[in-house]
């Protein structure tokens, strides 16, 4: 993850960013991504930690990556970052853990500078025990990286802040495939800030918002979408806890094989009102019914408990669903049992497998989520990037979409269900051309019928609500 400072008011998630659990990839897109349950952050020895990529140049702000080699997380909590002057300080903020085979990225530049001849050194907490350094006599150009990850020689290559090094000797992700341009795709200062998580259905699309609420929206006749001024939907409904209390940070919706008639899942970090508790959790509403502006959920699942601990703001970002019998023909392995994916030992459970992203670790994780209220994670896969801001299963290509917002440029990976049974990447891409590097944390594929002359729609969802506007459009290949 790339942490940035926020310039112009932007809204950053604080303290941390995002960090990423990733692939182990050395020079090709295969990569080991394995549905394993993740190990819990600890105090593992310093030298699992290195640095792995410098940026001084190169229209990014100076920059400083670090690449976990070992076998378990590390809590890197407090670590320092130092250039060649002593007195030049970057403290790695309170609850910044690297995954296994993982990045993280700081934009260090407000602390310090890099200059085109320095060093970048790092520090355990106190800054007397030395981890690791690197010394260079030139800029960037663009980027100073480690190949393999972690463990080989310094050298120039393609900037890759927040995601495996570019050691194939290629020249990084993909273009975009789709169209180039972009256009908004909502009215001016509709939802404000905080817009994230999307999801389409047909002639709606759904909307998670931060502040504790819920849009539905509806075709604007323009390519657009608008607030639907039906059933209380007007300025979306706010959402509550079960029980009616609280209001959960929302961050990803998603819905079942049974389109909103089976509910709407909500993906939250914590309760606003309470805001400095994590409280992952995903939530079940009734959004098929009813004229009110507000909902109570009907199901909580608290999953705190079972996770990494995480800063309260860098909770679940991201949720999709996945049919269990696109599972089980692919040969899903269930982490808990090493077999291929069950569902028959499960009971009722809206028949598929939730996936949550999590923003301070950027591990996917899967659920089954019964209707009792149990929950049981049955894998954990590597994003392999800085973050996880949206995942969105795309059937019809039968694979996973892992988007990352400005924290690595906009990076999209798209993964499929491997031979070993876990997700494994496909293919890596930036973003359109003619789109800004926004804080995109939701983004959404149009179903197949739209395919027209090979492509079809897609829409992001921008949480700085950058220009007056959250939501854009663009295309995508069919």
């Amino acid at each position: 993850m790339l942490e940035v400072r926020a310039p112009r008011g932007r809204r950053r998630h604080a303290p941390l960013r995002r960090a990423s659990l990733r692939l182990a990839v050395a020079g090709t897109a295969t990569a080991v991504a394995a549905a394993v349950l993740a190990p819990t952050a600890h105090a593992a020895p310093a030298d699992d930690i290195r640095i792995n990529e410098v940026v001084t140049t190169g229209g990014v702000n100076d920059s400083i990556e670090l690449f976990n080699k070992g076998a378990a997380a590390v809590d890197v909590s407090g670590w320092i970052l130092k250039d060649d002057n002593n007195s030049s300080k970057f403290t790695v903020p309170s609850g910044t853990t690297v995954a296994p085979g993982a990045v993280r990225a700081f934009d260090v530049s407000a602390s310090f500078g890099l200059g085109s001849g320095d060093k970048a050194r790092l520090y355990l907490p106190g800054g007397s025990t030395l981890v690791d350094s690197f010394t260079w006599t030139s800029h960037s150009a663009p980027s100073w990286s480690r190949c393999p990850d972690g463990t080989g020689a310094f050298a120039q290559s393609a900037l890759t802040l927040g995601a495996l090094n570019n050691c194939g000797g290629g020249t990084g992700p993909e273009a975009w495939p789709g169209g180039s341009s972009v256009a908004t795709a909502d009215g001016t200062d509709v939802f404000g800030s905080d817009l994230s998580g999307l999801y389409e259905e047909g002639s709606v699309l759904w909307g998670a918002q931060n502040s504790g609420k819920l849009w539905r929206l509806v075709r604007d006749g323009a390519g657009g979408w608008r607030p639907d001024t039906a059933n209380g939907w007007t300025s979306g409904k706010a959402l509550r806890f079960p029980g009616g209390t609280g209001a959960p940070d929302s961050e990803a919706v998603t819905l079942t094989g049974a389109g909103a008639a089976g509910g709407a899942y909500v993906a939250s970090e914590r309760n606003g009102d309470a805001s400095g508790t994590s409280r992952l959790s995903v939530l079940r509403y009734d959004v098929d019914t009813g004229t009110g502006t507000t909902l109570t959920a009907t199901r909580e699942w608290n999953l705190t408990a079972g996770l990494p601990a995480v800063g309260s703001n860098a909770g679940f970002e991201a949720i999709t669903w996945i049919p269990d019998a696109t599972l089980t023909a692919a040969g899903f392995k269930d982490g808990t049992t090493g077999a291929v994916y069950d569902p028959s030992r499960f009971g009722a459970h809206a028949g598929g497998v939730f996936f949550v992203g999590v923003e301070g670790t950027g591990a996917v994780h899967g659920y089954v989520l019964e209707d009792s209220g149990a929950a049981t994670r049955i894998a954990t896969t590597s994003s392999g990037m800085a973050g996880v801001m949206e995942l969105q299963w795309e059937p019809q290509a039968a694979r996973l979409w892992v988007v990352c917002d400005d924290t690595c440029s906009g990076r999209h990976r798209t993964m499929k269900i491997g031979g070993d049974g876990g997700f494994a990447p496909a293919a890596d891409y930036n973003r359109p051309a003619g789109m800004a590097d926004l804080n995109n944390e939701g983004f959404t594929l149009a179903a197949a019928d739209e395919c027209v002359a090979g492509t079809r729609p897609v829409y992001w969802a921008d949480d700085s609500n950058t220009g007056g506007h959250a939501i854009r459009r663009g295309t995508v290949a069919c």
